[in-house]
């Protein structure tokens, strides 16, 4: 039997992912309203905020706030910010469907630097991270790929959210997962108001009018799926976690199915269909190693 521990872990970041996948929609709507930096430091000051009564509640239970869960939430603020921003801001220059899928490359970004690192990865995970690069390839790619300005925008998101995904890995083990989550969340939230007053226009009409989906984005995205993310991620290896991660590519096409409408097609369900499959496929074959190893001891 797989961990127990491990399965929970296993469906936090699927709830993750489903979470981030529905907040394709709210991002798309939130960039008809205010630019990148003023959605981003809204949200993310958002995020934050809604973990605050939590961290009071865990200071009343003793839980303090170390120095490695500072230094954990401002590594990861910096990341997160940067992917962020490069997200949002490559959005406005290429389609949604190649934007979805040089995102979500960070699946093969994590086990390769992994490898860079000096650490072993299994075949199973090389085998899995191309089957899924295939289906979402099928997925998200619906027009012949070309490298434009807003390409380049978003696969320097996908090399920076493999950064971060780095980044929780080496912290989430060593500090409080809801310290670390709430302090990256007010770092990239402050950085990108900063931003926003001196590159944009903010102003309190813009939020006004944008609201929904900035109160989703920013609770929910950020409050809740990020949360989940780095408590998940503790009991599993980097790799695995952005292959369950990468389900949000899913979720989000089921999701402008479902609340915008847009009807799949065969080759939007086979990506589907083989993406799952991959996420499936390493999972069990993670379960029968740790079945092994339970064995041999």
């Amino acid at each position: 039997m797989m961990r127990k521990n491990t399965i929970v872990s296993s469906l936090l970041l699927f709830l993750a992912a489903c979470i981030w996948g529905v907040a394709f929609v709210a991002q798309s709507i939130g960039m008809d309203y205010m630019g990148p930096f003023t959605f981003n430091g809204a949200r993310f000051l958002i995020g934050g905020t809604v973990l605050l009564p939590i961290i009071f509640m865990r200071r009343r239970q003793k839980v303090r706030i170390s120095g490695m869960a500072l230094k954990g939430g401002i590594c990861c603020g910096l990341a997160i910010c940067a992917a962020s921003l490069f997200q949002q801001t490559g959005i406005q220059y290429t389609t949604v469907g190649k934007a979805g899928f040089i995102t979500t490359l960070y699946i093969i970004l994590v086990p390769l630097s992994g490898l860079f690192l000096g650490r072993k990865v299994a075949g199973r995970v090389w085998a899995a991270a191309a089957a899924a690069a295939v289906g979402m390839y099928l997925l998200c790619i619906t027009e012949g790929f070309s490298v434009g300005k807003g390409d380049a925008f978003v696969f320097i998101c996908a090399v920076l959210f493999t950064v971060h995904i780095l980044v929780i890995d080496y912290f989430s083990p060593k500090a409080d997962g809801v310290a670390i989550s709430c302090i990256q969340f007010y770092t990239a939230g402050i950085l990108c108001t900063i931003g926003a007053f001196l590159v944009e226009k903010p102003s309190w009409e813009q939020l006004a009018q944008g609201i929904v989906p900035v109160l989703y984005a920013g609770v929910m995205s950020c409050g809740v799926a990020y949360t989940l993310q780095i408590i998940g991620q503790k009991e599993l290896e980097p790799s695995v976690a952005s292959l369950i991660l990468s389900m949000e590519s899913v979720v989000s096409v089921l999701a402008g199915w479902l609340i915008l409408g847009q009807a799949l097609t065969a080759r939007e369900l086979e990506g589907c269909a083989i993406v799952f499959a991959a996420v499936i496929f390493v999972q069990l074959r993670s379960a029968g190693t740790e079945d092994n190893k339970k064995g041999a001891e």
